[in-house]
């Protein structure tokens, strides 16, 4: 680069000088002398003896992350030079930037990392002076679980339960049959004038409490239902058990006495079975619904 010899109206500081003289130096391959650096920039005694004084100092030696390159300074679009008094602060600082004379921060280098040898594992010889990885421990392959297969489960046995309830069964209507002629049940013409058709209507007792009560029990030992339903099921089985034990001790006792008819209160009372019976087999419906 060569340096301007235009005048200047405006005396030039002497740090404004030195990258002048700097370029000076590079372009002679020496110090200039005093008189030539006053011929040069059109400067005086004192100031060539600074930028004398300034070129001997050594500059601190550029790092190998941050080169400064002779790069040519270019100028301003408006054709002014950098070293040009019209020149503003913000233009020469930019142009000595892209000139390379003011350094900007270098980020620092990022280490390279190469990838590891492709090596066979097995080859002994290609690791001679190579640093063995260490080998990742094998875990031996976990023996399988055979799941042993679930007993067969034994389906219980209830038909010696058929056989003890037979007896039972036939005690009970005989004596709810009996309570039923004792207390005005009988034969009635189901369809008169359409039919001679008779039935004797003491076997709702045994069929209505009994069966009832059998299947209430189901549904409460079961666990088919839940919550409402299933307090229902309970307590109206208990109570239908409770009344049949009931209407067999009333049979019983007049049965043994000789009575030919049953009291008024034990007729009225039987006569209502029927009813009480429809009510909770309907009621136990409904809610056996409610709960699916």
């Amino acid at each position: 680069m060569t340096a301007t010899t235009t005048p200047s109206a405006y005396p030039r500081t002497v740090d404004e000088l030195i990258p002048h003289a700097r370029d000076l130096v590079d372009r002679l391959g020496e110090i200039p002398s005093r008189n030539q650096l006053m011929k040069t920039f059109k400067v005086g005694g004192p100031k060539a003896k600074e930028l004398i004084a300034a070129l001997t100092t050594a500059p601190a030696a550029p790092t190998a992350a941050e080169p400064v390159p002779p790069i040519a300074v270019p100028t301003v679009t408006t054709g002014r030079g950098w070293d040009s008094p019209e020149a503003s602060a913000a233009e020469r600082e930019d142009l000595l930037r892209r000139a390379g004379r003011v350094n900007d921060p270098v980020s620092p280098v990022e280490p390279v990392v190469y990838p590891p040898p492709l090596i066979d594992p097995g080859d002994e010889m290609a690791w001679v002076g190579i640093a063995r990885p260490p080998a990742e421990p094998v875990e031996p392959p976990a023996a399988e679980s055979v799941a042993e297969p679930a007993p067969k489960r034994r389906r219980p046995i209830v038909w010696p339960v058929l056989i003890l309830c037979l007896p039972a069964f036939v005690a009970i209507w005989g004596g709810w049959v009996e309570m039923g002629r004792l207390t005005g049940f009988g034969m009635v013409t189901l369809l008169p004038g359409i039919s001679d058709f008779q039935i004797n209507t003491a076997i709702t007792l045994p069929i209505g409490v009994e069966t009832y009560a059998a299947y209430a029990l189901y549904v409460w030992l079961s666990g088919m239902v839940t919550g409402p339903a299933l307090k229902f099921a309970k307590w109206s089985a208990l109570a239908s058990l409770l009344l049949g034990a009931l209407g067999q001790v009333a049979y019983h006792l007049m049965a043994a006495a000789g009575w030919e008819s049953a009291p008024w209160p034990i007729t009225a009372a039987v006569s209502c079975i029927p009813v009480a019976v429809l009510g909770m087999g309907a009621g136990l419906a409904h809610l056996m619904h409610r709960s699916h």
